[in-house]
């Protein structure tokens, strides 16, 4: 099995992985990718056999690049879901002072969580994009310029702003500390200059094994299901109605999120979390429910839960519920005369 991931070594997406293998008792190559989309793309092309991505963070919800690669194109299948604890550490090239930082390179959502500490601490600090928290680590450790910096490796592309402004950092920008996993640091051979920086203790970031369509993983009772709804006009009451399907039917809701179609201002898709699995009824009803009334509805998937919760489950909502339920409606089917 190859597993492609978004890379490069040292992510919180490589440490997802590595989890995965090993709760599941299985090897793999490790095939690192520099974007979500490419991994994705990877899968889809057949080079590798499963992706791993972020899919959303406990701080900063959804990551859109998945969300929005899972809901367009050929279709893909989450089998599987890792839940990772983030700790954010500030890492530096040999000799390097927090006096000296003027620029840091990391990822958007690893900014995101740093914000107050980079505010307390590097106030003046420009922020530096970098593919991920790992590439901005890896940019430090090669090509470094005289004055410890570098030029463009971490941080190119589409500019960055000062903490809490909004000014333009040139493409050709230095920086001189990342924001990083701690096993980054040592797989870069950088210092570490803060520890603990993240504004959130407990933040996780959920990440998601997805594969092609092919068998479903069976379910557990401790399973989760995802799709992305696609409305049939924009209207009064449209989200509400696909919503009353799993709220008529007992379904608990673990996540919702709005993305942009691109088909124009306003048109807006939403992909959504929930209890259960496709093979039970009354996910089965909600879903047939949603195909009714849905322009079309995307299945990604049924698939264990990664913290191994079982639903709480409504008498009425049960499988013998639904099942008796639809026996007694075929019966009333099925009478002299009325069949």
């Amino acid at each position: 099995m190859r597993y492609a991931y978004f890379g490069p070594a040292g992510t919180f997406t490589e440490q997802a992985l590595l989890s995965w293998l090993a709760t599941n008792q299985v090897d793999g190559e490790r095939v690192p990718i520099a974007t979500v989309d490419g991994a994705l793309a990877a899968l889809r092309a057949g080079t590798v056999d499963r992706a791993v991505v972020p899919i959303e963070n406990s701080v900063e919800g959804g990551v859109p690049s998945t969300l929005d690669a899972l809901s367009a194109g050929d279709p893909l299948e989450v089998v599987g879901e890792v839940l990772v604890p983030i700790t954010f550490v500030l890492a530096a090239a040999a000799g390097v002072t927090l006096a000296d930082i003027t620029a840091v390179g990391t990822h958007s959502h690893a900014w995101a969580q740093v914000r107050g500490w980079m505010s307390a601490n590097l106030p003046d600090a420009l922020y530096v994009p970098t593919l991920s928290t790992a590439s901005a680590a890896e940019g430090l450790s090669v090509g470094r310029d005289a004055g410890g910096s570098v030029s463009g490796s971490g941080g190119s592309g589409s500019g960055g702003s000062r903490s809490g402004g909004s000014a333009d950092v040139p493409e050709t920008a230095s920086y001189q500390a990342a924001v990083c996993a701690p096993v980054a640091a040592t797989t870069h051979g950088l210092e570490v200059l803060a520890t603990g920086i993240g504004d959130n203790a407990g933040a996780v970031t959920r990440f998601v094994v997805v594969a092609r369509p092919g068998a479903i993983p069976h379910p557990t009772g401790a399973d989760k299901t995802t799709v992305v709804l696609y409305q049939r006009e924009d209207r009064a009451g449209a989200l509400l109605e696909m919503l009353e399907q799993l709220a008529a039917r007992g379904i608990n809701m673990t996540r919702l999120e709005s993305r942009p179609t691109g088909a124009g201002m306003g048109s807006y898709c939403f992909s959504l979390d929930f209890e259960g699995h496709v093979l039970d009824e009354r996910v089965g009803e909600t879903l047939t429910g949603l195909h009714r009334i849905c322009a079309d509805v995307r299945f990604l998937g049924s698939y264990p839960r990664a913290d191994r919760t079982a639903a709480t489950i409504d008498d009425l909502a049960t499988d013998d519920a639904f099942l008796e339920a639809r026996s007694w409606l075929r019966s009333l089917r099925h009478r002299e005369g009325l069949t």
